[in-house]
């Protein structure tokens, strides 16, 4: 094996970058839509090989940044699309978004690398546990963007289902600790790898939760609306009413629900100029509450991108504005001075976008109980869903995930919903414009959807809410606590042995 390194070693530099690139291309095959875990687990095994081949700790970061620019290349290439819905506007920036998304979202697995050549050279312990604390920085630093972490290639298995105990992070520790295990199978650990991914097997297998079992017949009934107004037509004053009237058609068909929900911005006018007459939308759901998203000022003039509780009858219950707004999505840091040169979000056909909410959730849902609100990008926030002193009865996501066309996107954000409910232990109602609408139950099962770019409303049964997860209890506490204590343990390691 040190030949074999030795060799890797003294190849050129453009090379060994170009191998361990691919070798991140091959780990993102894990994410959705392709959902090939064990593509993750060999390609990580792979760098756990390669690592020591590091013979300085800059060389070392040099490594396992081209690892992660080939893995997040990869698993973000859905992020050109919002750039190509203007396209003479936006197209030219779409490569140069992908390239700097992911060389800045490698930069933190590079801090791994060169942080645990520093403090534990040729540890590959250390070096997997880093991996896991740059994943965990990466999910808070500048606002977080925890999209496509080395614990969701886990979403189709039974290990999903550790989320409840420990969240995004605990997964990605399973990830990486499986890595580990296949590459000790190469080296001289053979029996402790081969135990390790045995036990993850046996663990997967125990913990995988099965088919979904027969509702109850007394449980409400919510309508998922998906009206399929694709993003360049989505604000077009010559269809915005045509997808308007095609929810209130969907609404009024069929026997009247408990519930009806539409997607995210799925009304296309400001709530101050219809708030005082909701009576065509009351009519169309027939006495059964409405949850819908929209735009609103308050009288400071301030954007918000909002969801809606209309109860029977028309009236406003209540509004929840999102709080985690999508920085240059849905506002530009330092607008004001920005503005005045022309830019504003991609989002941000009110000016220079949105203003972040104060207030948190649940909303109540008239006949059902607490929802814990979330908007699109909301979703994705493990550690943000909180609904103070009383347990919901369900999670409430709407989202606009035509912009993300039609290729990885949409599916990866589906994906983390189902993590979502598994880690609170609730149902999820997920509403979207295009594409995937869903009802989750709280292990993470899609019990019923409408598929991408289809235009249509399902009836689902809500399935019944679990007791409060440790998750829901104690968050990212016990898994940080793990990551922190198991640290702290390989550095005094590989201490003793440097000794």
């Amino acid at each position: 094996m040190s030949e074999f390194l030795a060799q890797f070693a003294d190849r050129p530099k453009w090379l060994r970058l170009i191998i361990l690139a691919l070798l991140g291309v091959i780990a993102g095959l894990g994410q959705a839509p392709y959902d090939l875990w064990l593509a993750t687990v060999l390609a990580l095994g792979a760098v756990f090989v390669l690592y020591p081949a590091g013979r300085s700790p800059r060389q070392s970061a040099f490594h396992i940044w081209a690892f992660g620019f080939g893995y997040f290349g990869f698993s973000l290439r859905w992020i050109v699309e919002p750039f190509l819905v203007d396209i003479a506007r936006y197209g030219w920036m779409a490569p140069f978004a992908l390239f700097l998304m992911a060389a800045g979202a490698a930069l933190f697995w590079a801090l791994a690398g060169w942080l645990a050549s520093r403090l534990a050279p040729r540890s590959l312990a250390m070096f997997g546990l880093m991996l896991v604390g740059a994943e965990v920085l990466r999910s808070l630093i500048l606002t977080g963007f925890p999209w496509a972490l080395l614990g969701h290639v886990w979403v189709t298995t039974g290990l999903a289902q550790v989320a409840a105990f420990g969240g995004p992070h605990l997964l990605s520790l399973l990830t990486v600790l499986s890595g580990w295990a296949v590459a000790a199978l190469l080296g001289q650990a053979r029996v402790l790898g081969l135990v390790t991914l045995g036990l993850l097997l046996a663990l997967s297998f125990v913990m995988r939760p099965g088919p979904a079992a027969q509702l109850a017949d007394d449980l409400p009934v919510v309508r998922l609306v998906q009206p399929n107004a694709p993003q360049d037509q989505k604000w077009d004053p010559a269809y915005r009413d045509v997808f308007l009237n095609r929810m209130i058609r969907l609404s009024a068909e069929g026997g009247v629900p408990d519930l009806v929900v539409w997607p995210e911005t799925s009304v296309p006018y400001l709530l101050n100029y219809i708030e005082d007459d909701l009576s065509l939308f009351s009519n169309a759901t027939r006495g059964a509450p409405l949850v819908f998203g929209i735009q609103r000022r308050d009288q400071q003039a301030r954007a918000f991108n909002s969801l809606v509780v209309m109860e029977p009858g028309g009236a406003v219950q209540s509004v929840y504005d999102k709080r985690h707004l999508v920085p240059f999505g849905e506002y530009i840091p330092g607008a004001q001075l920005l503005g005045q040169i022309g830019m504003s979000g991609l989002a941000g056909n009110l000016g220079t976008g949105f203003t972040p909410g104060t207030t948190p959730g649940p909303v109540e849902i008239p006949g059902i109980g607490p929802a814990v609100p979330l908007i699109c990008y909301e979703g994705i926030f493990a550690e943000e869903i909180t609904y103070g002193d009383t347990r919901a009865r369900m999670l409430l996501l709407i989202t606009n995930d035509a912009w993300f066309g039609q290729a990885a996107g949409p599916y990866q954000h589906l994906a983390q919903a189902r993590l979502r409910a598994i880690e609170q232990g609730l149902p999820m109602v997920r509403v979207a414009n295009t594409g995937i609408s869903a009802m989750i139950d709280p292990k993470g099962r899609i019990t019923a959807s409408m598929p991408l770019g289809a235009e249509g409303a399902i009836d689902v049964p809500l399935p019944p809410a679990q007791g409060a997860t440790p998750y829901s209890r104690w968050g990212d506490l016990p898994a940080l606590t793990l990551l922190i204590l198991s640290m702290l343990g390989a550095y005094a390691l590989a201490r003793r042995d440097s000794d």
